[in-house]
């Protein structure tokens, strides 16, 4: 069978201040009055239902993610004892599901992308499945809006099939973020697309990938998968876990899997990294402002500005973030939204665990 896994056990530092570890962004109401893990849910319904949807997160977040998607069974909420990136939490669910479903297929989601047209999400995770039953790893691949130097992408290689009206191509590489002139080729050519990170497979065909690539993980995934159910489980978990050495999927499987085929999407994509990303997809006033904050502004342009209640009064502000919160007043341009993640960092370093 068919099933849906939410990885959401991330921290989104580049959300900081408003993401923080004891609530991070994907529990947060970032657009409109549903959180960002409970969109991702609700764009799955009715291909997958409830007993379908699969969560990766750790502890301290699943009781929070429950409690807003409690149509979901506790027992899909696979919990990591410490973040080791995508590869082993694709491989922990792997593991529980093939445990239930030796032939399930599986697709990879986070609980932090924003998508629009979600029927043709729907629509092209279905026309996925159908491709991947073989065997197939199946990627879904943005049709790029602009030449994107956040993202990596990936390459078209030959036309495959058409599956539901979805022209499926093989792979022919993935490539890491490209500079500028080089995005703006990919962008031209029509034969790159982003990568989104979204991946279907088959869940042992994915093992069979960790045991070629990644046999240490596919060697603690197995450990685990055995003492599954049984009392010891918990022990041999975190005593695993504790071994796995953190990697992402695409740099420890992607880019050197065989079989991989790419589906080209355009469904109104968007990676909520950072703030500017979040501002990108919110409704701004007549200069562009994105305003959620009692704001009193002259000739700004094209700014985040988000207040917990103090007024917010600026002069000649273009292209500025910024975030007050009742501990911490983040002032950033949005060009450099990606720094914010470093701010984290420095704080960590300095011991200022009050503010994380």
């Amino acid at each position: 069978m068919y099933h849906a896994v939410i990885m959401a056990g991330g921290t989104g530092t580049r959300l900081w201040p408003l993401s923080r570890r004891e609530q991070p962004k994907q529990a947060l109401k970032l657009i409109g009055e549903r959180t960002m893990f409970q969109h991702a849910v609700d764009r799955l319904a009715p291909l997958f239902p409830p007993e379908r949807i699969c969560v990766v997160t750790n502890a301290a977040l699943a009781e929070i993610l429950q409690q807003q998607a409690p149509e979901l069974p506790a027992e899909n909420f696979f919990l990591e004892p410490a973040g080791r990136n995508s590869a082993p939490a694709a491989g922990l669910a792997a593991i529980h599901l093939l445990r239930r479903d030796p032939d399930a297929i599986m697709v990879m989601l986070t609980a932090d992308h924003y998508i629009v047209d979600t029927a043709h999400f729907r629509a092209a995770l279905a026309a996925g499945e159908k491709v991947a039953a073989d065997g197939t790893i199946v990627t879904l691949g943005i049709r790029p809006a602009y030449p994107a130097t956040g993202f990596g992408y990936i390459e078209q290689g030959a036309a495959q099939v058409i599956v539901d009206g979805f022209r499926v191509y093989s792979s022919a590489g993935f490539i890491e973020k490209p500079n500028p002139a080089t995005a703006q080729r990919f962008l031209e050519d029509g034969r790159h697309t982003w990568n989104s990170g979204m991946f279907v497979w088959r869940a042992d065909r994915l093992m069979a990938e960790f045991a070629a690539q990644l046999p240490g993980l596919h060697a603690a995934l197995t450990r685990i998968a055995a003492a599954l159910g049984s009392p010891s489980a918990q022990v041999v978990l975190n005593d695993e876990w504790s071994r796995v050495v953190g990697v992402s999927i695409d740099y420890g499987i992607m880019e050197h899997a065989q079989n991989v085929s790419v589906i080209p999407v355009d469904f109104g994509w968007s990676d909520i990294g950072n703030w500017s990303a979040l501002t990108d997809v919110l409704p701004g006033d007549k200069d562009g402002n994105v305003l959620h904050a009692k704001a009193v502004l002259i000739d700004s342009h094209n700014c985040f500005l988000r207040s917990d209640g103090r007024l917010v009064a600026a002069i000649g502000l273009e292209e500025m973030i910024i975030v007050d919160t009742p501990e911490v007043l983040l002032v950033c341009p949005r060009s450099r939204a990606e720094e914010v993640r470093d701010l984290v960092t420095l704080l960590e370093t300095d011991g200022e665990e009050a503010y994380l």
